[in-house]
């Protein structure tokens, strides 16, 4: 078992584009179906395994490109590390005066490393300013404990 390190950081008015962010469902619109629903269909199928939006469901950022992977690691402390530094990096974007608090960001380092122990994923969002949002995620990979099916996308 190994974990990567995802980040994305971008306008929110992206963000919210969920579409995007949802896997195609897994069968195409019954045949007779209006044509936009069938072209939409097509879009969300080719754009989501490239699209560097983040997933709705964070295992799914194993589906992605492996260019995508900012870090792996084969202990959550190290991975957890990561994230630690990343929230400092950005901490004094943040919108909420709240999220820039050390001893909040140590508690999210903190629960991240008994999440990543226990096979979870962490996912963690936060507005910054110019309405921009970060998503910043660690997936546990080999397998992962809610989409075990899903495979590394380093091929590790």
């Amino acid at each position: 078992m190994h974990h990567h390190g995802y980040l994305w950081t971008g306008p929110k008015a992206r963000f919210d584009q969920e579409a995007l962010r949802r896997p195609p469902h897994p069968e195409p619109p019954p045949a007779g179906s209006r044509p936009e629903l069938i072209q939409r269909y097509r879009e969300v199928v080719a754009e989501f395994p490239r699209s560097d939006l983040p997933p709705l469901e964070t295992a799914y950022w194993l589906v992605k490109p492996g260019s995508l992977v900012r870090g792996s690691w084969p202990e959550p402390t190290a991975a957890a590390g990561w994230l630690r530094e990343r929230l400092a990096e950005y901490a004094s974007r943040f919108a909420a005066e709240a999220q820039r608090d050390d001893t909040y960001r140590a508690a999210l380092v903190a629960s991240a490393v008994q999440r990543l122990a226990s096979g979870g994923d962490v996912s963690l969002g936060f507005y910054l300013e110019r309405p921009a949002f970060l998503s910043l995620a660690l997936v546990t990979c080999g397998p992962n404990r809610a989409r075990a099916e899903l495979r590394c996308p380093l091929g590790e």
